[in-house]
């Protein structure tokens, strides 16, 4: 067993608190949020079951952490409703919204602009 192999594997929680294992290596029944969210399930308010750890370079503590939920506890995603599906409509389009010219743009426009692209950089649309 490799040295970073052991550190990561605790599946009793003695060391971290709640079982961890190695990257790749959870045990069926366990899920991250997101693969919860591909099955059409939430966590439902279910504490933090296990975590998989693995190394990284680029984290300052030098591990990355997922957080696993137990799958069985997991209650089914909220349905949308009409009026929720009208709310995020509503944003979207105010976010594609130029404040400028009061036109659609198409596309989120950037808050680094405050505008849309024609608006930021009218003499160079007049060259093209």
């Amino acid at each position: 067993m490799s040295p970073a192999f052991g550190k990561c594997y605790d599946p009793s929680g003695a060391t971290w608190g709640v079982p961890t294992f190695p990257w790749k290596f959870a045990p069926d029944g366990y899920a991250t949020r997101r693969q919860l969210r591909a099955r059409g399930l939430r966590p439902g308010g279910q504490p933090v079951a296990a975590q998989v750890m693995r190394r990284s370079r680029r984290r300052k503590a030098g591990v990355l952490v997922a957080y696993l939920y137990r799958i069985d506890r997991a209650k089914p995603v909220r349905p949308m409703t009409a009026r929720k599906s009208a709310a995020l409509a509503q944003a979207m389009r105010a976010r594609r919204t130029c404040p400028a010219c009061q036109t659609d743009a198409g596309y989120v426009i950037p808050t680094s602009l405050g505008m849309c692209v024609p608006c930021a950089y009218p003499e160079e649309q007049r060259a093209a």
